[in-house]
């Protein structure tokens, strides 16, 4: 698989400080799942951050912090953590990644013809705003925009629109300035994960219908 779109430098820089949003590390560590390129650039971000800190003063500590560290372990009970069962998924027609194993995923919903959507959660970030489309093969998907970033991983088929054609791996990044259409390939459906930092701006009638049922 030959991936031609990624994120941006500062959107690694932004996972590498914890700083980005759930719903949009999400879809970024999705994108890594199968991204060498990725990886090993965030992997250098990464390293800058723990150089930096190595070079930091170091602060002055509270003569009594061990002890009240100490105190605090021993408080804690020594049941053991498990890590939660991955989530059961609906039937989607499609193997999920590795990434997504533990969120809560909602059956397809109809938004038009040809056009559906599927709502994700996150239990350690349920205000997220994540979500997978699916839209069959040719069809033109509504014309919007945004108010923040929108990121969106191809996860089957293609996707185009005047910036450039998306195939499974890639990963597009649209901010405000950003107003399109995007075309799904002839080929096949098309299903992509999406999550947003903003609002999405559905245009024309079509699009004041469809908001209600998304709510973003």
């Amino acid at each position: 698989m030959t991936i031609h779109h990624h994120p941006g430098d500062e959107t690694l820089l932004r996972l590498a400080a914890g700083t980005l949003g759930a719903g949009s590390a999400l879809v970024v560590a999705v994108h890594l799942e199968g991204c060498t390129r990725c990886r090993e650039h965030l992997a250098g971000f990464e390293a800058v951050g723990g150089a930096i800190l190595e070079e930091m003063p170091p602060a002055p500590l509270a003569a009594d912090l061990f002890g009240r560290t100490m105190e605090r372990l021993q408080a804690i009970p020594s049941t053991p953590v498990r890590e939660p069962p991955p989530k059961k998924q609906p039937a989607l027609g499609i193997e999920l990644p590795q990434a997504m194993r533990h969120c809560e995923v909602g059956p397809w919903r109809w938004l038009g013809p040809g056009f559906h959507w599927s709502k994700v959660k996150l239990a350690e970030s349920p205000e997220a705003k994540i979500m997978l489309l699916k839209g069959r093969a040719g069809l033109h998907l509504p014309a919007h925009g945004h108010t923040g970033l929108e990121f969106m991983q191809v996860l089957a088929g293609s996707l185009s629109d005047e910036r450039g054609r998306y195939f499974p791996g890639d990963l597009d990044e649209a901010d405000d300035e950003v107003d399109h259409r995007p075309v799904v390939g002839r080929e096949s459906d098309c299903i992509c994960l999406a999550a947003l930092e903003g609002d999405t701006r559905l245009h024309g009638i079509l699009g004041r219908l469809l908001r209600p049922l998304v709510g973003f």
